[in-house]
């Protein structure tokens, strides 16, 4: 199929695209800024096109079979115009407009764990809302992709949770303030995994119309997560200091919101409410396994910090 992918000069956009293309299918990157490689990968046609911007989608769509929708942020920018409402809703309500008019029949989408109307976030439930966006469009195939927190090398120029825990906090710091008692679980999923199913998701017939929950098959303590990144990147594990909850928030919502802390409020409530999910639909309708979240897997943290 030809199949645009948004997002594919992304952390996850970049292995979504190589999945893509060991099935055999073309793929048209929409992409805002410099392509880099993508201006001369094999497979892959690159279009200027700004999600945000309608009027800059117009053709990008001609011809296209299938969507798969990558573009998201973690981080809020509100003086660059970048916010969770702009990018997630409106962003993505382009799309799918777009994809509609040019006849498009297929879209899977990115969401995130813990989309919900009631999140404890603007990211949560503007992540539900470009959901409910995809489901209304009435494509003839629909797949919907929550993941929980993704792992992996993401290279030098993008972010991922391991890799900014560790440069921010357990590498630097002698004793880690951990928010409460650091129970809280995540469930730590590695991108390969998450980005073979999405490309999969683009012709199996059976997802239409089911959202995966996408996490990886253990639930780690936030505690453990730190001491695992520790050993990954080939020191020892530090000893942690506990942070009240209350007081934790406080700090957040100042210095946190103006970017002097390496987290925001939307990282810090999601992150005291846990990021757990069943994965066991995902695990069993895709032939796909996530490496465990240990030192042999994090070890790609050394070379960074």
């Amino acid at each position: 199929m030809l199949v645009l992918l948004t997002g594919a000069t992304g952390y996850v956009g970049s292995h979504v695209l190589s999945a893509l293309r060991q099935r055999g299918h073309e793929v048209r990157a929409l992409v805002h800024g410099d392509p880099g490689p993508l201006a001369t990968a094999e497979g892959v046609t690159v279009v200027q096109g700004d999600v945000t911007r309608p009027e800059t989608l117009s053709g990008a769509f001609e011809g296209v079979e299938a969507v798969v929708h990558l573009v998201g942020i973690i981080d809020e920018s509100p003086r660059r115009g970048v916010t969770f409402e702009r990018i997630h809703v409106d962003g993505t309500a382009n799309v799918v407009a777009a994809a509609r008019e040019a006849g498009v029949t297929r879209f899977v989408h990115m969401s995130a764990n813990g989309a919900r109307p009631d999140g404890v976030s603007a990211y949560q439930t503007t992540k539900w809302t470009a959901e409910e966006a995809v489901r209304a469009a009435g494509f003839e195939h629909t797949v919907v992709f929550r993941p929980s927190t993704l792992f992996g090398d993401p290279g030098p120029d993008n972010p991922e949770f391991a890799k900014r825990l560790w440069e921010t906090l357990v590498k630097p710091f002698p004793v880690l303030p951990v928010f409460g008692d650091g129970r809280y679980e995540l469930q730590p999923v590695h991108v390969q995994a998450c980005a073979e199913a999405m490309a999969e998701a683009v012709t199996r017939e059976a997802s239409n119309g089911v959202a995966y929950g996408v996490a990886g098959r253990e639930r780690i303590p936030y505690r453990d997560v730190l001491r695992r990144i520790a050993r990954g990147g080939g020191i020892r594990p530090k000893p942690t200091a506990p942070v009240p909850v209350a007081m934790a928030r406080l700090g957040v919502n100042t210095l946190g919101k103006a970017g002097l802390l390496p987290i925001s409020p939307a990282q810090f409530e999601m992150l005291v409410e846990g990021n757990t999910c069943d994965p066991s639909a995902f695990f069993r309708d895709f032939n796909v396994e996530s490496p465990a979240f240990d030192a042999d897997a994090l070890a790609y943290l050394r070379q960074y910090g």
